[in-house]
C-alpha cells in the first residue's frame, strides 16, 4: 500500500502509540514515525527497542512537519500536550486522538488548534491490560472498531482520509458525534470496568476469603474481572472524571437491575431469573456473530 502520511508524530509510547507503529509499518502506510513521551526512562526504552523510526525529546520536536499528529496520552493531560504543540503545527496537519471520551478531549483540544489545522477525533476500541512502551503489536486494531467523531465544518477529504489509514491499520470505522460516543462508552467500556475494579476490591476486603484462596479458586468470570482491573490506573481514573455524567447514569441503571435482582434471589423468584439470563445471552451471542471475539472455550483466549 502507498504511504499515506509522510510523517506521523505520535505523543505518548504506550500500547496504542507502539501498535500505530507496528500496524503502520506493516501495511506501509508511514514514511516517518516520531515519537515523543513526558518520560525519560520510557523515550529510552522506544529507542532501545526500536519504537518509532525516532524518538524526539520535547512534543514540540516531535510534531514539527508531521502531516498527522497522534495524541496517544491520558486524556487529563490532553489539554497540556495540545497547548504544547501547537505552535509547532504544521499548517494543514491533521491532529486526532485516542482518547477514551469524546466530550472532554474536544474541550480541552480544540480551543488551542491553530487555524488550518484539521482536529478530527478518534477512539480505537482495542486494548490489553499491557501498557508502557513494550506492549504495542501490530495485530491490535485487526477487526476492531475506530470510531470517530469529526466536529462540524470538517475537512470531508482530510476525514476521509484519516478514515482510510484506520481501514489501512485494520480497523473496521464509524462514526458518531461526541456525546452519543460517550454513553456508548459508557455502557460497553466505562461502567463494566468501574463493575470489575469494585468486584475485585470487594474480594480484597472480605476478610473471611483470603488473598490465596482468591488467586487459587478464581474461575473464570473472576479472572476476566481481574485482567480488566488491571488496565492502567491513569488513564481509568481520566477516563471516570472526563465522562462523569454518561458513566453516573449508566451506573444508576445498573443499580436498578442489581436491585431488581436481588430482589428476586431474596424471594426465590427463579422465573425472572431465568427471562433475566435468557434475554442477557442474546448479547453474547451477538458480539461472537459480529466477530468480536470467538465462542470457543475460556472467552476466547489462548491460556486459562
Amino acid at each position: 500500500m502507498a504511504v499515506m502520511y509522510d510523517r506521523v508524530a505520535v505523543i505518548g509510547l504506550g500500547l496504542i502509540a507502539g501498535s500505530l507503529f507496528y500496524a503502520s509499518r506493516r501495511a506501509g502506510l508511514v514514511g516517518e514515525m516520531v515519537g515523543f513521551a513526558r518520560s525519560e526512562e520510557t523515550r529510552a526504552v522506544a529507542r532501545e527497542i526500536g519504537l518509532c523510526d525516532r524518538i524526539a525529546d520535547s512534543a514540540g520536536d516531535a510534531v514539527e512537519d508531521a502531516d498527522l499528529v497522534l495524541l496517544c496520552v491520558p486524556v487529563g493531560a490532553m489539554e497540556q500536550v495540545a497547548r504544547e504543540i501547537a505552535p509547532r503545527l504544521k499548517p494543514g496537519a491533521v491532529v486526532s486522538d485516542v482518547g477514551s471520551t469524546k466530550g472532554a478531549v474536544i474541550a480541552a483540544v480544540s480551543p488551542h488548534m491553530p487555524s488550518g489545522v484539521h482536529f478530527i477525533p478518534s477512539h480505537p476500541l482495542a486494548g490489553t491490560e499491557q501498557s508502557g512502551p513494550r506492549s504495542g503489536f501490530a495485530e491490535l486494531f485487526d477487526n476492531r472498531w475506530c470510531l470517530l467523531t469529526p466536529l462540524p465544518g470538517t475537512d470531508e477529504s482530510e476525514l476521509a482520509k484519516y478514515r482510510a489509514y484506520w481501514e489501512a491499520l485494520g480497523s473496521n470505522v464509524d462514526e458518531m458525534d461526541a456525546d452519543h460516543h460517550d454513553l456508548v462508552l459508557a455502557v460497553t467500556s466505562h461502567t463494566p470496568h468501574l463493575i470489575a475494579y469494585t468486584m475485585v476490591g470487594v474480594a480484597d476486603d472480605l476478610g473471611r476469603v483470603t488473598d490465596s484462596e482468591v488467586v487459587k479458586y478464581s474461575a473464570a468470570g473472576f479472572r476476566d474481572f481481574t485482567r480488566i482491573a488491571a488496565s492502567d490506573p491513569t488513564m481509568w481514573r481520566d477516563v471516570f472524571l472526563s465522562n462523569k455524567e454518561a458513566t453516573l447514569e449508566i451506573l444508576g441503571r445498573f443499580t436498578e437491575e442489581l436491585f431488581a435482582l436481588q430482589r428476586a434471589i431474596r424471594t426465590g423468584d427463579g422465573a425472572h431469573l431465568h427471562d433475566y439470563f435468557t434475554r442477557t445471552r442474546a448479547i453474547r451471542r451477538g458480539i461472537i456473530e459480529a466477530g468480536q471475539d470467538t465462542d470457543s472455550p475460556n472467552f476466547g483466549r489462548n491460556k486459562p
